[in-house]
This record gives C-alpha cells, sequence and structure tokens, in this order.
C-alpha cells in the first residue's frame, strides 16, 4: 500500500523515458526541426534561458533558416555594419563627436621628419625603391607620433620682460631671485673658493651634476640641486680643464702634466701619459671621443671605451688654448693666434675648413647647439656671429670695450661674453634664430675676472667660474624646458644609468663618420655610383645592366628539359648577336659613307671595299 507523501515536501512526478531522454545538440548546418513522437506534441519555443550553447556561427556567414511555423525558407537580411562600441562611445556611454585620430597639422609633421621625398634615387631597382618606401613610411609614421606627443609637453621655457621701457639688463639677480618660486630661488648660490681659484667647471649632460677644478689643485663634483658634495680631493698640481665623460661618475681633469681621469669618489682609474700638457676638453658624447688640445699643438682624440688613441692630429698653428665642440656634428673647433678657426675630424689629417674671423688671435669660440651659428671673439675687441651652412660669412659684428675672453650658447640660442668682471648675455627671437647683439639682455658683475663659463642643460641656470670661485646665475629662457628622459634623464636612478650606459655602448658612432654634413651618410653617392658604372661598361665591352637575360618560360608535356632550355636560350642569344653585328656593319658604313667627298667618281677598286 503506497502511502501519500508528507505535507510540505513536493515530490516531482516521474517523467516518461522519451522526455528524459536529451536532445542532441543542432549543429549551424543542420536545420532545426520539431519532434514529433506518439504521446508528445509539438509546443511552443523554448525560452532563451534553457538554450542549449551551440558553436559561433563564422562571421559574414548568412545561412537561409526554415520556419518552426512555415515552411517557406526566410529571405536574408542585408548584412549590417560591423561597428566597435567602445570606439564610438567613451567611458559615459555618450558617442563620440569627433571619431578617430585627431589631425595634426603638416607643419608641425614636417619639422620631425628627416626625409627629403623630393630627391628620389636614379634609375634605382625595384628591390631599392621598396626599401626605400618601407622607410618613408616608417619616418612618417614616427614623426607623426612625435607630433601628436608634443602635445604632451607642457613646460614652457621662462622669458624675462620688463614694463614699458625698461631695459632688463638693468634688473639685478636679486631682484630676479624676489620674484621666482622658492625652488628656482634656492639655484642662485655663490661658492666662496677665494684660496684655490681660479676655476674651471662643467656641467654633465643630464644637468643634475657639477665638476669644479681650481687652478691650484682643488677639484670637487656635487649634486647642484640639492647640495650634496660627491667628492672633494686635491691633486696637489695646476688643474687646466675638467669635464664628465659620458656619466657623471667620471670626470676627466686636465692637470699641469698628464690627462688623469677619477670616479665620483675621488680615486684616481687612470693616467693617460700620452696626453700631456692639456690645455683644454671636449667630450663627444654619441661618440666616446675625449678630444684633447695642447699645448704642442696636438689635437688628440681618445676612446674613453676602448681606452686606445683614435687620432692624433698636427695642428701646425702652435700653441692650443682655444677649442669647441659643435653639438650637431661632433666636428672640434679650433681658435688659433693668426686669427683663423679651423674644424677637426679624426678621420682627416687635414681640416675640414679654414675660417678667417680676426685680424688678431683668436680667444674665444663657441658654437650653438643647432650648429647654425659661430660666435667668436678676438684681440680686436670684436665679437662676431658666424653662418656655418656653408657660407662661412659673419652675420652681426659688435666691438666690445675690454673683448670676450670665454663665450657660450645655451639650448634655446642664448649668448654670454665674459668681459674681465662682467658677464653680458644676449638673447635673440627664439631657438634657431642668431642672437642680436644691440642690446644685452642680462647684466651681471662678479667678484673676479671670469676663467669659465657654461649653461646649465635643462635648467635657467648660468654657471660661473672666476677667480673668487663658483658663481649659479638665474638666467631666464636659456634651458630647454622639456628633457627626453630616455636621453638625458636628470632624475634617473643608478640602475637606469647603467641600463642607458649600456645602450649607448651599443649605439656608439664611429670615429670615421664625423664629417660636416652627417645628413650626407644617409645619401648616395650618384658621382662615384656612375664613374664606377662607365668603368664596368669599358672593361666589360657591354652594360651588364641594360638588360635582363633571357629565361624561358616552362612548357608541358616534358618540353622543358634542361637540353631545350639551354637551346631556347642559346637560340635568342645568337639572334641578339645577330642584330648588334648588323647594327655595327650600319654603322660603319654609314661613317664610311661620311667620311667619302662628295662628288667623287666613282672607282673600279670599289668593289672590292666591303
Amino acid at each position: 500500500m503506497e502511502t501519500a507523501p508528507k505535507p510540505g515536501k513536493d515530490v516531482p512526478p516521474k517523467k516518461d523515458k522519451l522526455q528524459t531522454k536529451r536532445k542532441k545538440p543542432r549543429r549551424y548546418w543542420e536545420e532545426e526541426t520539431v519532434p514529433t513522437t506518439a504521446g508528445a506534441s509539438p509546443g511552443p519555443p523554448r525560452n532563451k534561458k534553457n538554450r542549449e550553447l551551440r558553436p559561433q556561427r563564422p562571421k559574414n556567414a548568412y545561412i537561409l533558416k526554415k520556419s518552426r511555423i512555415s515552411k517557406k525558407p526566410q529571405v536574408p537580411k542585408k548584412p549590417r555594419e560591423w561597428k566597435n562600441p567602445e570606439s564610438q562611445r567613451g567611458l559615459s556611454g555618450a558617442q563620440d563627436p569627433f571619431p578617430g585620430p585627431a589631425p595634426v597639422p603638416v607643419e608641425v609633421v614636417q619639422k620631425f621628419c628627416g626625409i627629403d621625398k623630393s630627391r628620389k634615387l636614379p634609375h634605382s631597382k625595384a628591390k631599392t625603391r621598396s626599401r626605400l618606401e618601407v622607410a618613408e613610411a616608417e619616418e612618417e609614421e614616427t614623426s607623426i607620433k612625435a607630433a601628436r606627443s608634443e602635445l604632451l609637453l607642457a613646460e614652457e621655457p621662462g622669458f624675462l620682460e620688463g614694463e614699458d621701457g625698461e631695459d632688463t639688463a638693468k634688473i639685478c639677480q636679486a631682484d630676479i631671485v624676489e620674484a621666482v618660486d622658492i625652488a628656482s630661488a634656492a639655484k642662485h648660490f655663490d661658492l666662496n673658493l677665494r684660496q684655490f681659484g681660479p676655476y674651471r667647471l662643467n656641467y654633465s649632460r643630464t644637468g643634475r651634476h657639477l665638476a669644479f677644478g681650481g687652478r691650484r689643485g682643488h677639484v670637487a663634483a656635487l649634486d647642484w640641486v640639492t647640495k650634496k658634495l660627491m667628492c672633494e680631493i686635491n691633486v696637489m698640481e695646476a688643474v687646466r680643464d675638467i669635464r664628465f665623460l659620458h656619466s657623471e661618475a667620471l670626470p676627466a681633469v686636465a692637470q699641469n702634466r698628464w690627462l688623469h681621469i677619477y670616479d665620483n669618489q675621488g680615486i684616481e682609474l687612470h693616467c693617460i701619459r700620452r696626453c700631456d700638457r692639456v690645455t683644454r676638453l671636449e667630450f663627444l658624447p654619441f661618440h666616446f671621443l675625449l678630444a684633447t688640445a695642447s699645448e704642442t699643438g696636438f689635437l688628440t682624440y681618445l676612446d674613453v671605451s676602448v681606452g686606445k688613441i683614435v687620432a692624433a692630429l698636427n695642428a701646425r698653428a702652435g700653441r692650443l688654448d682655444v677649442m669647441s665642440q659643435n653639438p650637431y656634428n661632433a666636428v672640434i673647433h679650433l681658435g688659433h693666434s693668426n686669427g683663423t678657426v679651423s674644424l677637426w675630424s679624426p678621420a682627416m689629417k687635414e681640416p675640414l675648413a679654414k675660417i678667417l674671423c680676426h685680424r688678431g688671435g683668436v680667444r674665444a669660440v663657441a658654437v650653438d647647439s643647432t650648429g647654425t651659428y659661430m660666435a667668436t671673439s678676438g684681440l680686436d675687441h670684436q665679437l662676431k656671429i658666424f653662418d656655418l651652412r656653408g657660407t662661412y660669412q659673419p652675420l652681426s659684428t659688435r666691438t666690445l670695450p675690454h673683448g670676450a675672453g670665454h663665450l657660450a650658447f645655451s639650448q634655446r640660442g642664448l649668448l654670454v661674453a665674459g668681459m674681465g668682471d662682467v658677464v653680458n648675455i644676449w638673447a635673440g627671437q627664439g631657438k634657431a634664430s642668431p642672437p642680436s647683439l644691440e642690446q644685452p639682455y642680462l647684466t651681471h658683475r662678479l667678484s673676479g675676472p671670469v676663467h669659465g663659463l657654461q649653461f646649465c642643460p635643462f635648467e635657467d641656470v648660468l654657471g660661473v667660474g672666476h677667480t673668487g670661485g663658483i658663481t649659479s646665475m638665474l638666467v631666464p629662457g636659456a634651458g630647454e624646458p622639456n628633457f627626453d628622459g630616455l636621453e638625458s634623464n636628470p632624475y634617473r636612478s643608478r640602475k637606469q644609468r647603467q641600463e642607458w650606459e649600456v645602450k649607448a655602448l651599443l649605439e656608439k658612432v664611429p670615429a670615421e663618420l664625423i664629417c660636416l654634413d652627417p645628413r650626407a651618410l644617409a645619401k648616395v653617392d650618384v658621382i662615384s655610383l656612375e664613374q664606377g658604372k662607365k668603368e664596368q661598361i669599358e672593361r666589360l665591352g657591354y652594360d651588364p645592366q641594360a638588360k635582363a637575360p633571357f629565361q624561358p618560360k616552362p612548357k608541358q608535356k616534358g618540353r622543358s628539359s634542361t637540353a631545350s632550355l639551354v637551346k631556347r636560350k642559346r637560340k635568342v642569344m645568337d639572334e641578339e648577336h645577330r642584330d648588334k653585328v648588323r647594327q655595327s656593319l650600319q654603322q660603319q658604313h654609314h661613317k664610311e659613307a661620311k667620311a667619302k667627298p662628295t662628288g667623287a667618281r666613282p672607282s673600279a677598286l670599289d668593289r672590292f671595299v666591303r
């Protein structure tokens, strides 16, 4: 006897075996059929929640399906264009009124583009042309990205502007310090070091560290932003110049006798005795070359990555104590006592160019960061600015009361001149324009004669070394406000500096590539190419690149055997040879007909002339 179920507990009724049997999943290529079995009637379609998982249908596949109710096939609908909702709608769900990338001005893109598309390679092959097209496309894409990222450079260069009719040269450093913020005011300071002066100084490429050396042997390096001293030693010898190498951990010091290299703790690492009696130092960062000018008149290039001397050039101009480098093409500029400035490269034993600048000896030389303008000063009390774009002509000239003994350009094109204990700064219209020598931008008087000048990279700061010590001046608009974090990062850590050093060594530029125009390295020497082609034609007797050799097409039914292909090639070569012989005979008869005088009587012997 069956017992009734207890209240509150529902027992599900037993299902039929046909109903409990699972339905086989339908494939997307099969037509859906409704099961009609005994005891089961076709019911309404299932809910979406109870539908079985089906494989995803491939894109653009529109399949005709039969309706569940009628047997007529459905008409396929017009395919709809796929739209990405993420690209059309923002985070708030609103549709973007300006879809797609933002337009970039053509002028901004051309500023970053380094390929001149107007000049094409003459008679270039298809493979070479395709490579050039790929390179142009990559350069254009890179320039567009650089133009877009320029919007992220939020920092703007500073400036100093006086009131109506006010001369900015009369504004002293105390007034500037009071007007700027606390962080900028801390960058103005004076180091009283009269005991070991006068001083030469140098900033690192990142602009964070400062190294200076006194004539009486005092050498020190510090983080001048935080005023943290890195090292301080006394070499007990006269220091003539000091330069940072590729990093702030390796300062090179030109002492009275030889060249010494120290680390950031003041420990001597190297003593290069082949570089003796050095007066001036310049470091080429992309070539890892340390250029030295000596009293004996030699210009020496030392490769600091391997410790070998690349070139030792004799300038034949006596003592060398005026030297500067062109940051654009790494060419060294030397000033001589006969009033000329010579341009040197380690790949040439003779100067690349010589410029007659002054009637007397040259006292100072400086080149701007773009490599366009060069400023020189001489014993004739003249300050001149020359154009280095092939003309080498003076653009402007100014006569100074005492003459300038030291010159330096800033990253934004400002020119500073040290005249005794006075520092004058001239400004121009922008970075790529020459400074105007009519009216000085700033003027400052020091406690002693100037012995060294340099603008701090990426800062509106001018470092001056004099007999009284070191002075850090504030010069609004001098430095580049936006720095490249992958190239010169002032805030990099020790690990980042090590990784950058390895990358820079791998990308080191050979010393043989230093020339006046660095863009010439990417050009094709068309004159040499054509000359070599002519010599090849004269040597072979024919032009091997005039016509491609005949390649027979393969045929069917066994007619493309090796012997058949050789036979067809030989046949075509014989026909071409007959044509050449025929053309040469015609040209010979034409020349003979021209050479025979007109009106001459025919001779009986003409029949034997071929």
